[in-house]
């Protein structure tokens, strides 16, 4: 009779609170100390007063700021028009643009940083297009503008989805009482539609923000001499001149604090430009004729063209032969033969490794949101603000603080080594790409009435079986949409595997990475390629379950 009274919803709320504790919280404060304390001065804010003292660690920093904000205000600019036009007018091919652009946003960045160089390298096809047929010299992909382009056609796909959602769900009868009143044009856009799309627009802006101040693999690559956070972050911890771990740890704090600030901005703005809406009758899409409709078309595709242009190029070099590090003329599946039989073991960790986060995620993800929406307490509001931690924390960092927290017993003092083990990179997996899910997970629980659940319980079923049984066949869409982009996200995870991996718990991204280091470009494309075939499986997938599930 006793088990019937154990509360196991108060069990899973003691466990989660504490495996927050153990493999988030515990690692941040680890990197916190290290940062103002070393064993030779004890503590000390010395580390501190270098980063803002030097020139050097300033203008670092700077240039991050430069560059996120620019791709930032970039991706709205190229996104907002694009947004518009194939939700308010008829584009042909909408439904295959909209499929492009998905693909497109969901490879990692770095690769393609990889693809403009093949493109508009020193030794790129179109830089020697120019060069050689129009006798033009055309800027290289390398520093500061060639980060902002990978950046801006990688990243403005998710300004895109999110500006879309909220203009579909725009009242109609709007357009008609502001065209009625003669506020037709770019006027009504900038005073009627703008404004009703800020809170989304300013939330993919955030995305955008984040992923451009975290992101390592792309300046890495094409930076040069154009210096940025998460890469003097990732050398002073494991560079080959001279490593610092205590100054990185400082460089991460630094990190974090600056991306709380922007995430606390973006919050504070997006509650105060909030709006209600009934959504009773939603935009239908028009046709368009003459010049407008012309130059609408073409912006629409020049842009998902560029955008997918880095990938198409990437698949086409993959077939070519190779003579050492260099493209020859003919084809040839060699690259392929060579990716499997050097990188088999990255293959197959990049489909199991993600899988099993995937699994722990949707679990996390089905407890958390049923703790933080029907069972409010002061723990489980803690257990929510934990959650979204990894959302503002860069990749590198993160990287850092578990190593720092269960690496191979850094200063001699962790008591959990699990430093070159699957576990820490699984670690690291769930903690970065839980917030998709689980925000899509409470969203959704929060969209289904409680009286459904009462219902069942009165009928004389348990709450854990009622939720079983019920909540969670009504939250399984909600739940695989977030999944679908964390296990998207996870394979193309490169910021802080490139920290955690070895050569047996490498990942793709890591190796593919590793050959475009090495020069070695046909079985980067390779990898490359496979990498985004298994995107564009997983999306497949995805799709055909939304489809029956709308049957």
């Amino acid at each position: 009779m006793k088990s019937k009274n154990i509360d196991i919803w108060k069990i899973f709320s003691i466990f989660t609170f504490l495996s927050f504790l153990l493999f988030l919280v515990y690692p941040v404060l680890r990197l916190l100390i290290f940062s103002i304390y070393t064993p030779e001065s004890g503590i000390s804010f010395e580390q501190f007063s270098k980063i803002f003292s030097k020139p050097y660690y300033s203008e670092t920093l700077l240039n991050s700021l430069k560059v996120s904000i620019s791709a930032t205000f970039l991706t709205m600019i190229l996104a907002t028009p694009l947004a518009y036009f194939t939700s308010f007018y008829e584009i042909k091919g909408k439904k295959l643009l909209n499929i492009i652009i998905i693909i497109a946003s969901m490879s990692a960045p770095f690769i393609g940083a990889y693809s403009w160089i093949l493109l508009l390298g020193r030794n790129g096809i179109i830089t020697n297009f120019f060069s050689n047929f129009l006798n033009i010299k055309i800027p290289d992909i390398y520093g500061f503008g060639g980060i902002l382009l990978v950046f801006s056609l990688q990243l403005y796909p998710l300004v895109f989805l999110y500006t879309k959602s909220a203009l579909l769900n725009i009242d109609s009868t709007l357009m008609e009482a502001s065209e009625n009143l003669g506020c037709v044009g770019l006027r009504r856009f900038f005073k009627v539609i703008f404004p009703l799309i800020i809170p989304q627009t300013l939330a993919s802006g955030l995305l955008v923000f984040m992923r451009c101040m975290s992101d390592f693999g792309t300046p890495m690559l094409i930076g040069e001499g154009y210096r940025t956070f998460p890469v003097l972050i990732y050398n002073e911890f494991v560079g080959e001149v001279g490593v610092d771990k205590n100054f990185a740890s400082a460089l991460s704090v630094v990190a974090v604090i600056l991306t709380t600030a922007i995430f606390l901005i973006q919050k504070r703005l997006s509650e105060k430009n909030s709006y209600a809406s009934n959504f009773l009758h939603p935009i239908d899409p028009k046709k368009s004729v003459g010049a407008k409709n012309i130059l609408m078309h073409l912006y629409v595709y020049i842009l998902v063209f560029l955008s997918i242009l880095p990938q198409i190029y990437l698949i086409y070099t993959s077939f070519k032969k190779t003579s050492g590090k260099i493209f020859i003329d003919g084809y040839s599946l060699n690259s392929y033969r060579m990716a499997f039989s050097r990188m088999g073991t990255s293959i197959r960790n990049t489909i199991i490794l993600p899988i099993i986060a995937l699994v722990i995620i949707i679990i996390f993800s089905l407890i958390i949101s049923y703790l933080v929406v029907r069972k409010k307490n002061f723990m489980n509001t803690a257990i929510d603000i934990m959650s979204m931690i990894p959302f503002i924390l860069p990749g590198v960092v993160i990287g850092i603080a578990l190593l720092q927290g269960f690496g191979n017993g850094f200063n001699g003092s962790n008591f959990m080594v699990l430093g070159g083990s699957i576990w820490i990179v699984i670690i690291s997996f769930v903690i970065r790409r839980m917030p998709y899910t689980l925000r899509t997970s409470t969203a959704t629980l929060q969209s289904i009435p409680i009286v459904i659940e009462e219902a069942a319980v009165s009928l004389g079923a348990s709450k854990f079986k009622t939720f079983l049984k019920i909540t969670v066949p009504m939250m399984t869409r909600g739940v695989i949409s977030g999944a679908i982009l964390s296990y998207v996200t996870l394979i193309s995870e490169l910021s802080t595997s490139v920290l955690l991996t070895n050569i047996k718990t490498r990942t793709m991204t890591v190796a593919i990475y590793t050959e475009v280091v090495r020069g070695n470009y046909g079985i980067a494309a390779a990898l490359s390629t496979i990498l985004t075939l298994m995107t564009v499986i997983a999306l497949v997938i995805f799709t055909n379950y939304e489809n029956k599930k709308s049957i």
